[in-house]
């Protein structure tokens, strides 16, 4: 008894799982939650990106990857089942800000492309004094 830890089960620490009917009226609250959660962090990485700030692009797509997740598992409570119209709206909603995130997104990896292929050619034409160009001719008997 001295020095002993009393140890809980492992099944009176977790909460009885609410009824099917309880998850069912919970189930339009999750899928808001989760599409309002996604659509922040959209809204921030647009607003970074059309104020051209510096942005972790992979913290980004972490933290939507993760919106996504829990976006999927919200839905599975609406398999086969119509879905009502503030739902639908709320979806709607999500899928406009996305096409915007993605248009900023292209726009932002077209402008990255070009100058890196600006850099790229400076730092060629920077690293040859023309010895060694392409282009060279062949003497007159050398053909």
């Amino acid at each position: 008894m001295f020095g002993q830890q009393q140890r809980a089960s492992p099944t009176a620490s977790k909460p009885a799982a609410p009824p099917i009917e309880e998850n069912a009226a919970l189930a339009p609250a999750l899928l808001k939650n989760a599409v309002e959660r996604l659509e922040a962090v959209i809204d921030q990485e647009t607003a970074a990106l059309t104020m051209r700030r510096a942005v972790d692009l992979n913290d980004f797509n972490d933290r939507k990857s993760h919106g996504f997740v829990e976006l999927s598992r919200a839905m599975r409570h609406f398999e086969g089942a119509a879905l009502d119209q503030s739902l639908v709206l709320c979806l709607t909603g999500l899928r406009t800000k996305l096409e915007t995130n993605r248009a900023v997104l292209k726009m932002h990896l077209e402008a990255v492309k070009e100058v890196s292929t600006v850099v790229a050619d400076a730092m060629r034409h920077a690293d040859s004094d023309g010895t060694y160009a392409p282009t060279l001719r062949k003497p007159a008997g050398y053909d």
